[in-house]
């Protein structure tokens, strides 16, 4: 994945020293208390959200927030864009990208024809006090129109009807695709993150795996996945597999992909939470430079210390305070390999965010599905 551009390096040891302070415990706390303030937590996927950790003395800082790759979405899109609502909740944008390019040729097969698409799109609602949160994934097969946008290196795009909503990604990159998100939401984005393929099955690979209990066998050669019944620990490799499967599982459609990577999400988040951190400075080191190579950020996130700031102010959301669910759509009665939208039931849902509500249960009943429910679920 390339990005637009890339944030100025960072000054050496502003933040997440070890030093200890006067009045310590002794240097067994001092050391545990300077790595806790280096945890960098960060929400994704391809998928979803994954947790980063990070260090941040001398040259490890200057060289974690040099890795750091970010886009200019607010300049791409100037003022035409929804009200920032100021109820102290936030929106954040993650999208997986499915370019073919460089190590994510051989993940996700295909021709290198130098674009990408958005294979994952997710809105993270936080909620203000930062406890909650609602995620609303976005079927990459929904009908939408696209409207003229404008991308991060100038060139402007016309809009489109009735086209796929990965087009915008495809189309004008990361500005296109939130300008493509507040167009059908009317919802401000706060913030944008990307992870690529490569990026994504690394991460995981450098957490020790994931593990899911699956209640059905999987079996996809698209996605290179073939899963027992059971529980397992899954590669960064496989956890790859199960968010890319549309074939193996449920009714074959982006739907039931969507809810496999819901679920895959819920069991990393769980699994975070047990995941022993401190006990390795160089796991901590290797953690957070393949997370901070790994994503590109809109500009406002776009060095180590505002990520970390924005991290720290996630790691309150358990799995169990976070609402997944799909934007409402059916099947196109003319093209049953696409999807539109719902247009009442989404206004709820966009109302809710909106207003920094709870999302209501009328707004998810009677959707179409992808028949993937409870196929994975957390161990």
């Amino acid at each position: 994945m390339s990005a637009e551009s890339t944030s100025e390096p960072g000054i050496p040891g502003e933040a997440g020293t070890t030093s200890g302070a006067a009045g310590s415990n002794g240097p067994r706390h001092r050391k545990e208390r300077g790595r806790r303030k280096g945890l960098l937590i960060a929400a994704w996927t391809a998928a979803g959200i994954v947790v980063l950790g990070g260090t941040g003395a001398g040259y490890l800082y200057f060289k974690l927030n040099g890795n750091i790759k970010s886009v200019d979405i607010d300049q791409a899109l100037g003022t035409d864009r929804p009200t920032k609502v100021d109820n102290g909740s936030e929106n954040i944008l993650v999208l997986g990208s499915d370019t073919r390019s460089g190590s994510n040729k051989k993940l996700g097969g295909g021709t290198d024809d130098g674009s990408a698409r958005s294979d994952t799109a997710m809105i993270i609602h936080v909620y203000e006090g930062h406890k909650k949160a609602s995620v609303v994934s976005i079927p990459r097969d929904t009908l939408v129109d696209r409207p003229a946008c404008t991308d991060t290196k100038g060139v402007t795009h016309d809009a489109a009807s009735d086209v796929m909503f990965n087009s915008a990604y495809s189309t004008g990159g990361a500005a296109c695709a939130v300008k493509t998100v507040e167009s059908i939401s009317g919802v401000r984005m706060d913030h944008y993150l990307e992870v690529d393929f490569s990026g994504f099955e690394k991460l995981i690979d450098e957490l020790g795996g994931v593990q899911v209990t699956t209640t059905k066998a999987i079996k996809d050669p698209d996605s290179h996945l073939n899963l027992k019944a059971g529980t397992h620990t899954l590669t960064g490799e496989q956890a790859l597999g199960l968010v890319r499967t549309r074939h193996g599982v449920g009714d074959g459609s982006d739907l039931g992909r969507i809810q496999l990577q819901q679920a895959f999400i819920k069991a990393l988040v769980n699994q975070v939470k047990h995941i022993g951190l401190f006990t390795s400075g160089t796991k901590l080191y290797d953690l957070a430079n393949t997370a901070t190579k790994a994503v590109t950020t809109d500009s406002d996130l776009g060095s180590l210390n505002s990520l970390m700031s924005f991290a720290n102010g996630l790691k309150g959301i358990s799995a169990a305070n976070m609402n997944m669910v799909t934007m409402p759509v059916q099947y196109d009665p003319s093209n049953p390999n696409r999807v539109i939208v719902s247009e009442a039931k989404a206004k709820q849902v966009w109302t809710a965010l909106k207003n920094d509500q709870p999302i209501p249960k009328t707004a998810t009943e009677g959707n179409a599905t992808g028949e993937a429910a409870g196929v994975v679920t957390s161990s």
